[in-house]
């Protein structure tokens, strides 16, 4: 059965540890392509953010529109979805999950009264410190096999990812 969330993450079965090489089966030219490389990292990874933070709502989704926010202050709705790769319905159910966990406010926008800006609330502001610490020793958790220059390449090399002839814009996809 596959289960997919309001966020737009699918997986077959969330309650199973996802495998990302199950014994017996031959994966063949998969095996030799970066994407399927990459979407099982993030699958494993995501599985271990969501274990260590789900039970509190927040999923990566929420913890980068969260950071954004907190960092930019005001921001529209459509800049967030832009921003973190997401199309306005995903980002409509984002940040209204944000606003029932109480950590984000919609204001009306100064120059434009038909949008609004994006602001943490009071408890927005008190838990965002906290929930960044605690996101980046997950993530120090998760990279534990590698030094830090490995880290830093992998970030690097990942910015590189689709600015090739197929994507004639040359921008990083996040």
């Amino acid at each position: 059965m596959y289960h997919n969330n309001m966020e737009g993450r699918g997986v077959s079965n969330p309650n199973e540890a996802f495998d990302p090489h199950l014994p017996g089966l031959q994966y063949g030219v998969l095996d030799e392509l970066t994407g399927y490389a990459l979407r099982r990292a993030q699958l494993l990874i995501t599985q271990a953010f969501d274990a260590a933070f789900g039970p509190e709502g927040i999923t990566t989704q929420r913890v980068s529109a969260l950071t954004l926010i907190a960092l930019n202050p005001g921001m529209s709705q459509t800049r967030l979805a832009h921003a973190i790769g997401a199309s306005r319905p995903q980002i409509t159910v984002v940040v209204d999950a944000l606003l029932e966990l109480g950590l984000v406010e919609r204001r009306p926008a100064p120059t434009d009264r038909r949008s609004v800006s994006l602001h943490l609330t009071a408890q927005g502001a008190e838990t965002f410190p906290r929930l960044a610490t605690r996101v980046r020793a997950h993530d120090a958790r998760q990279t534990l096999a590698l030094t830090p220059t490995q880290i830093d390449d992998l970030r690097r090399l990942l910015g590189g990812l689709g600015a090739g002839p197929a994507n004639p814009t040359g921008a990083a996809h996040g």
